[in-house]
């Protein structure tokens, strides 16, 4: 006997119109949409809220923050992991791309166990089927440290792999571009400033000997395979112009409107980060999404590190970029599961996952009130 749910009195958000009327869930699919409310027993009154599609989320550092949630208060790795699951099941994110650091550029070691042990955590706890959420891989790789090959070699045909970028976290280049800030930062964190310029020297330098060759060999890699490869932070024409000459067509979390721009004439997609768009700027010195969209140069958010932020981006996109309420949605949901090649989520269509997300408004904040992965409640 098919499993159904009915959905009614609900504004509907299809791509292009936002529509009051009822959909049909069966054996884990969306089977019917109609207009007008049902009188069916048992069917679920929306009350006129809105009902989006799941939430694709393409990027986040939420399960760092889990296993470190404090300095020097490390977490047992799967306990991290679950609650990192809830976590993001409770934004309406029903598909996420854990992001897990590749190479270390000597301040951060630990990002490396977290990377293995995410990669672990993510097979088993995929295979024993206990993850509300659909979580898929994506390898961040640094590009100018000199262990990120070795285990992008390990990690590079995972099965989950669904998105790799390419890093430079060097002071004087991408999200680092302005050398005193990096500098102040690292002082900031408690690096001994003698030490801090030593060891910036010794990046630019490495950056040199390492970069290439291991650009070079990534791109070998995943030479005619189906990952899409994204750059991050990307700061300047010439640097965009050598990404889509080497066929990347994602522009991660460009620093500036002017990389932004490029991006957008090569043809490539823009991914923003919600926080930035939440709260009202970047909170290390970029562009402005607001600024980005009001050019029309977003294409998909990602949570970056606050996974709740995803939905309530997407309303202040509609409200401070002139964007109608589908388009917003949109980058959310439609656009990153189509970079990704998830064709069958990310719609209100008959015939595609019934990943839902029930959000009602409290003043002009989006507030999720249930969430569907499969047809099946996860929050």
């Amino acid at each position: 006997m098919s499993e159904e749910t009915i959905l009614t009195n609900a504004r509907l958000v299809f791509p292009d119109r936002v529509e009051t009327g009822t959909l049909v869930v069966r054996d884990g699919l969306i089977a019917e949409v109609s207009t007008g409310c049902s009188a069916a027993p048992g069917a679920i009154d929306l009350q006129e809220d809105h009902l989006i599609p799941g939430v694709v989320d393409v990027h986040t550092d939420n399960l760092e923050r889990q296993v470190m949630p404090r300095s020097m208060a490390r977490w047992p790795s799967v306990s991290a992991f679950l609650s990192h699951d809830s976590q993001v099941a409770a934004a309406g994110v029903t598909t996420v791309l854990d992001a897990l650091c590749l190479g270390d550029l000597g301040f951060d070691e630990s990002r490396l166990r977290t990377a293995r042990d995410g990669v672990r955590d993510l097979g088993a706890l995929t295979e024993a089927g206990v993850l509300k959420t659909d979580h898929l891989l994506h390898l961040r790789c640094e590009l100018p440290a000199k262990d990120m090959l070795p285990m992008l070699e390990e990690y590079h045909n995972h099965p989950l792999l669904r998105m790799v970028s390419l890093m430079d976290h060097t002071p004087g280049v991408g999200q680092y571009i302005d050398p005193a800030r990096y500098r102040a930062m690292r002082v900031k964190g408690g690096g001994v400033p003698e030490a801090v310029e030593r060891r910036m020297a010794e990046l630019t330098a490495q950056r040199e000997v390492v970069g290439i060759p291991n650009r070079r060999a990534l791109l070998a890699l995943f030479e005619g395979r189906d990952v899409p490869l994204a750059t991050h932070d990307d700061w300047d024409a010439e640097i965009v112009a050598r990404n889509a000459a080497d066929g990347i067509l994602i522009s991660e979390f460009p620093v500036n409107i002017e990389a932004a721009r490029a991006a957008r004439a090569h043809g490539m997609a823009v991914i923003a980060g919600a926080p930035n768009l939440v709260r009202g700027g970047s909170h290390s010195g970029n562009v402005s999404v607001a600024e980005l969209a009001r050019e029309g140069l977003v294409d998909i958010i990602a949570s970056d590190y606050v996974p709740p932020a995803m939905i309530e981006a997407a309303w202040k996109l509609a409200a401070v970029a002139g964007m109608d309420l589908p388009s917003a949605v949109a980058t959310i949901t439609d656009n990153p599961a189509r970079s990704l090649g998830l064709l069958d989520r990310g719609r209100i269509a008959p015939g595609l996952r019934a990943d839902l997300v029930h959000v009602q408004e409290f003043g002009d904040m989006p507030v999720v009130r249930q969430v569907w992965r499969g047809g099946a409640r996860i929050a």
